[in-house]
């Protein structure tokens, strides 16, 4: 990794736990991490008894034979009772668990006394539909109330989940339907986005038709267009959900049976279903939200602004946060529909107190600018939090003072689709932060910095991400395929988890996450990760949001070619360009400065709001674009591609 990431990483800008944070904080000193460190079996094991009830107590905490984990062996629970019935049981049915926000503007508020009910009905119908203990079942929904419901109805009658967010292909669909050989799959007649309808029976059924194990779809009414129908196969939820009975006995499930499946792409065109057990995983998921977000479940109302389709929704959305009894809000929609204040009117609203979102989202808030927040009272809020990718300084600190009001602590989460809940992270009432930093790694985790040969590197020092110890939350596999697993993640470095990411340390120990490492460029013998450049050009006054991408070249090996989008109020020209290659060249170095630097007014984006550089990557070697289909607007990248070629870049 490039040590000339020093001047922009801006370590001498830390900000401890606000006084009045810490009166009443969860965590507010360091013995945590070094009970856990003396003994992170003993650690999870009293977690594990303190935060789940058990059906039978398990009689051996980890069996670890690499690279395969077992936790809490001979325990038995059921993750839907944990997330509902104990609840109810302890008196906490009217306190509401979810408030949904629908983006055509109907809100419902459904506690856990409902919940429960609604749950167990749906968990009933998927039984009269044939599903059974074992059975996968596919979702694939917008971002409903019935989302969460489907995923807690399943685990109640032990049927593995795998849920495909709403924004996906047909042929995505059809893929992990396939892959999973699932019985049923849960849908609807479409999901509002931007004001119009995503047509999601339409995209199933040209899924179902290439997918030999699905017998029934089931179909959830939401936006009333008329859909097509396949008697015998489709049922409407509306038909035979409300005439189930509110009894469920929630199934008692192995620590180690499979929860769910959720699928993460790899280096190959074939998805790869990342499996997660039960015991483990929920013991996790809820210390991290507990502790992380130092959840006070009678007073917070907490937002976690993903999609239950990826693996944030299923962990912080879901599992996680209705295990600690959470008061959380969903939103269906767009943050920019019907306006761009539509997240701080929710905000504003619902009085939420803990903001969980993603620096992609952030950086999009900043370019839009700070009126749209000013419009709102966002004084409810007393904790932030970023996730899904490296968050650069300068939108942390935005964040914090535009969002925050300087007064509540930002926490970024360094976690994965594989790792199942959070691993690096401040805990807010202990860590000082410093911005763009996720700080450390979380008790219980063990975590290093290795070279191209696996040996730690020095402090500070740069190098490859790796995970030295089992956790509870990991991966069980990669479904079907145990040899990938082996390959892909312990293949690397003997004995630890290689996460694919780059990381750094600072002079005082703090991790700095630098994004994946096929994200790090070569120049002129030099690794330089795109995080890197992208950061520096955020930080000039012109720049809203920068993606970058090594393009070959036949002189340097590769060469910078940077794309970005400017801030209102200010014109593209030239002078820009050498200004802000300039700008590149003083925060890091003249071995970073940009090549070619175009601007534009959109990035090519997936729906879920990650930037696709290999897009770009094929813009800038002028080859055949790569597969779009699960680009939120694909025109975006065509656009791109002919202003770059139009600009001849190569002579910026």
């Amino acid at each position: 990794m490039s040590e000339t990431i020093e001047s922009l990483l801006g370590e001498g800008q830390s900000f401890p736990p606000p006084a009045h944070f810490k009166k009443t904080a969860r965590v507010v000193d360091a013995e945590i991490y070094d009970e856990a460190n003396a003994d992170f079996e003993g650690f999870w094991a009293r977690q594990a008894a303190d935060l789940v009830d058990w059906v039978e107590e398990w009689h051996t905490v980890l069996e670890w034979d690499l690279p395969f984990a077992k936790w809490f062996v001979g325990g038995k629970l059921n993750a839907s009772y944990n997330c509902l019935d104990r609840h109810v049981e302890a008196g906490h049915g009217d306190q509401v668990a979810y408030y949904w926000e629908g983006e055509p503007g109907d809100a419902r508020a459904i506690t856990y006394a409902q919940l429960l009910d609604d749950v167990s009905q749906l968990a009933n119908a998927l039984k009269a539909l044939g599903v059974g203990k074992g059975d996968r079942v596919n979702i694939y929904l917008g971002m409903v109330p019935e989302l969460p419901m489907a995923l807690l109805a399943c685990a109640r009658i032990g049927a593995p989940h795998s849920v495909v967010f709403g924004g996906f292909s047909a042929d995505s669909l059809r893929d992990r339907i396939n892959d999973a050989e699932a019985k049923v799959l849960i849908t609807g007649d479409g999901a509002w986005r931007r004001g119009t309808i995503v047509p999601l029976k339409d995209i199933a059924d040209a899924a179902v038709a290439e997918c030999p194990s699905i017998e029934k779809v089931l179909v959830l009414r939401r936006t009333e267009q008329d859909v097509a129908w396949s008697d015998g196969r489709d049922v409407w939820w509306h038909d035979l959900v409300p005439q189930q009975s509110t009894n469920c006995a929630p199934e008692p499930m192995d620590s180690e049976d499979l929860l769910y499946l959720l699928y993460t792409s790899g280096t190959t065109a074939k998805p790869k279903g990342i499996m997660h057990t039960t015991g483990g995983y929920l013991t996790q998921v809820c210390w991290t939200h507990k502790h992380v977000f130092d959840l006070q479940p009678d007073t917070d109302v907490y937002w976690c602004a993903a999609d239950v389709g990826w693996v944030t929704g299923h962990s912080y959305i879901v599992y996680g946060a209705l295990a600690n009894r959470a008061t959380c809000v969903i939103y269906e929609g767009t943050p920019d529909f019907p306006d761009k204040d539509r997240m701080w009117q929710i905000v504003e609203k619902y009085k939420v107190t803990i903001l969980y979102t993603a620096p992609t989202a952030i950086r999009t808030f900043m370019k839009w600018g700070a009126e749209w927040p000013e419009k709102r009272d966002l004084t409810s809020l007393r904790l932030l939090g970023s996730v899904g990718e490296p968050i650069n300084p300068e939108a942390w600190v935005w964040y914090w003072k535009t969002i925050g009001a300087e007064r509540c602590p930002v926490v970024d989460t360094w976690w994965q689709t594989e790792t199942g809940a959070m691993m690096i992270s401040p805990l807010p009432g202990a860590t000082t932060l410093k911005p763009g930093s996720a700080t450390f790694p979380l008790p219980g985790i063990g975590a290093d910095i290795v070279d191209d040969n696996g040996k730690s590197v020095a402090i500070p020092g740069g190098g490859y991400l790796v995970l030295t110890r089992p956790w509870p939350a990991m991966l069980r596999g990669i479904w079907g395929d145990p040899e990938r697993y082996r390959a892909t993640y312990w293949g690397r470095f003997e004995g630890k988890y290689f996460a694919g990411d780059g990381a750094k340390r600072d002079a005082d120990g703090y991790f700095w996450l630098l994004g994946r490492v096929d994200d790090v460029m070569l120049i002129s013998g030099h690794n330089i990760s795109t995080a890197e450049v992208e950061h520096a050009l955020v930080g000039h006054p012109a720049v809203a949001e920068a993606a970058v991408v090594g393009k070959t070249d036949a002189t340097s090996g590769q060469a910078i070619a940077a794309f970005v989008i400017l801030r209102n109020g200010f014109e593209a020209s030239d002078a820009l360009v050498e200004e802000l290659r300039e700008h590149v060249a003083e925060t890091i170095g003249p071995i970073a400065k940009p090549k070619s630097i175009l601007f534009t007014e959109e990035l090519p984006k997936t729906r879920s709001g990650k930037i696709m550089r290999r897009l770009l990557k094929d813009v800038s070697e002028d080859h055949a674009l790569g597969d779009t289909t699960t680009l939120a607007d694909p025109s975006v990248v065509e656009g791109i591609k002919a202003r770059y070629l139009a600009q001849a870049p190569d002579e910026a």
